[in-house]
């Protein structure tokens, strides 16, 4: 599909072709002197009413949690609660006992080393979702015992019940790290994940509209405002953000979930990006902030870096990537993948970014000053063509 350099222009082709409904987009610099808020198309309410998108529409973003929950444990090191680089097996036991499937996926290991946050929140912690992971989904098949029964809900501990598919901080490949991440907030706080969030991240910027599914037990007066929630997906699931695959997490998984489950809008999620980009000590110690925009795959060598270009370039790659090209120079940083040289007409060299289910983009670039988010509302099945090639329209 052929898209307009424009956004409004391509976005609007987009709309008319009826492969999104509709779409909110918001950039701004760190002082708000420069500001983009756009929303455009239309929602269908379950009456099926037509409503012109707004910009405080409640949204799924999928994966764009992980962030939020980033932040979180980071918070929990900054409060002296955790340690980056310790050994977590005091507070997560059923994680860092975990055994490790071996290279040639037929026998198991013992960790070699221990887990830290900095490989959870990295992705390198051997903990892997076993749809990115054959040899982990293979094993799963024969040896994870029977499947939960229909509308069972599990925990963090018992959805992520099979083995690691690489030794700690010896690959790369996305997974529950901040899944995991989010439990043991939990722990050190005393305290959902959700809570702290509402204490620690969206009270001090003044968000009041967010809430983990499902939003009709936590938070039912938002309900009217949910763009999910659709005569095509009536429980506001994500399907226009996740596909059916993604969006039935939501209804297999109990309790806050640091990788999936945050309902929030767009100009809201758009304030927790600039108080990064600011860096003014609102959310987070100005040093763990910089921390965050560092490339952490340098201090785990060679290795794990060649094993994050293979995953680039796999068969999902191209949701890793977050739009980078194929061969650009990335790393990965506390939160996003980090690009690491500047690419004329996009971001600077240094910028932090990445999605949430197929749909839904966000970027920090503090070189040039400015972040922003794009969130796409699908047509229902989503058009990936359609769709990637508008969330680039939309970061640019």
């Amino acid at each position: 599909m052929a898209i307009d350099d424009s956004i409004e222009t391509g976005f609007q082709a987009a709309i008319d072709a009826r492969y999104i409904t509709g779409a909110v987009i918001c950039a701004t610099d760190a002082d708000g002197q420069f500001v983009y808020n756009n929303a455009l198309g239309e929602r269908t309410l379950l009456s099926g009413e037509r409503q012109a998108q707004q910009l405080d529409d409640v949204l799924c973003i999928a994966s764009a949690t992980k962030l939020l929950t980033t932040i979180a444990a980071l918070q929990c090191v900054d409060d002296g609660l955790l340690d980056l680089t310790g050994d977590l097996s005091t507070f997560a036991p059923e994680l860092t006992s975990k055994l490790v499937l071996s290279a040639d996926g037929e026998s198991l290991e013992k960790q070699t080393r221990p887990i830290t946050l900095e490989m959870l929140l990295t992705h390198t912690s051997g903990s892997v979702y076993d749809f990115t992971s054959p040899p982990v989904a293979r094993w799963h098949a024969v040896h994870g015992g029977p499947p939960p029964e229909p509308g069972a809900r599990r925990s963090v501990e018992e959805f992520f019940d099979y083995p690691h598919a690489f030794q700690p901080g010896a690959g790369w490949m996305y997974g529950p790290g901040l899944d995991w991440a989010g439990r043991i907030v939990e722990r050190v706080t005393h305290r959902t994940l959700g809570e702290h969030m509402h204490a620690r991240i969206f009270a001090p910027l003044g968000i009041v509209d967010a809430a983990f599914y499902p939003v009709s037990a936590t938070r039912p007066d938002l309900l009217p405002r949910l763009a999910n929630r659709t005569p095509a997906d009536p429980d506001a699931l994500g399907l226009a953000v996740m596909g059916p695959g993604g969006a039935s997490l939501n209804t297999r998984t109990a309790g806050d979930f640091g990788g999936h489950g945050i309902y929030i809008s767009t100009a809201d999620y758009l304030k927790v990006l600039q108080a990064l980009l600011r860096n003014d000590g609102t959310l987070l110690k100005c040093s763990t902030v910089d921390a965050m925009f560092a490339d952490h795959l340098d201090a785990v060598g060679d290795a794990v870096r060649a094993s994050h270009a293979a995953a680039l370039a796999g068969p999902i790659g191209a949701a890793f990537r977050v739009g980078t090209e194929l061969g650009a120079r990335v790393g990965h940083g506390l939160g996003g993948l980090l690009t690491l040289e500047d690419v004329p007409g996009w971001y600077g060299a240094g910028t932090l970014t990445w999605g949430g289910g197929q749909t839904f983009a966000w970027f920090v670039d503090r070189k040039n000053g400015l972040c922003g988010v794009g969130a796409v509302q699908s047509s229902i099945p989503i058009n990936i063509e359609a769709v990637s090639a508008l969330k680039d329209i939309s970061k640019s």
